[in-house]
């Protein structure tokens, strides 16, 4: 993979995101290198996290950390060559929402664009834990913005 890549592949989520559709809040990946990301997801009629036809704020937070952990688990699919590493497994979780504001809530039928920024990263053999920026549009409208820290470890080492 290149530094920079712009792909609309699903491909690339399903490499980097073990998430599968009910709980995949990405669709596509417009953009992405070693210290950003910028994802497209539509809200479509029974998404698990509608409610009343409103995609409510544990969506958003899913959307955000999925987005955002493509940033440092990347790192764990591809060696140094930017080739892929054979039977990888790993697993991430969100350990800390520094700052979490939400502004409002989209619709179904919206399309959400999300765009996070690494901030930090300590990487060890087995485990990474980076803080990244994040803020998530319907359009030009700001629906969320925030800051989290995430935990990706190697299951392998």
């Amino acid at each position: 993979m290149n530094p920079k890549e712009t792909s609309n592949s699903v491909e690339i989520i399903n490499h980097y995101l073990p998430h599968r559709v009910p709980m995949l809040m990405v669709d596509s990946v417009l953009e992405i290198d070693d210290e950003k990301v910028i994802t497209v997801f539509e809200i479509k009629t029974g998404n698990i996290f509608l409610q009343k036809k409103f995609f409510i704020e544990a969506g958003l937070i899913e959307n955000m950390a999925q987005t955002c952990s493509m940033i440092v688990a990347k790192d764990y699919f591809i060696d140094e060559n930017k080739e892929d590493k054979p039977d990888v497994d790993v697993i991430g979780f969100i350990s800390a929402i520094k700052t979490l504001k939400i502004h409002s809530l989209p619709q179904v039928d919206s399309v959400i664009n999300t765009r996070a920024q690494l901030v930090s990263k300590f990487i060890s053999e087995s485990y990474s834990l980076c803080t990244i920026k994040c803020k998530t549009f319907n359009a030009d409208e700001l629906l969320v913005e925030g800051e989290m820290t995430l935990f990706i470890q190697n299951n392998n080492s």
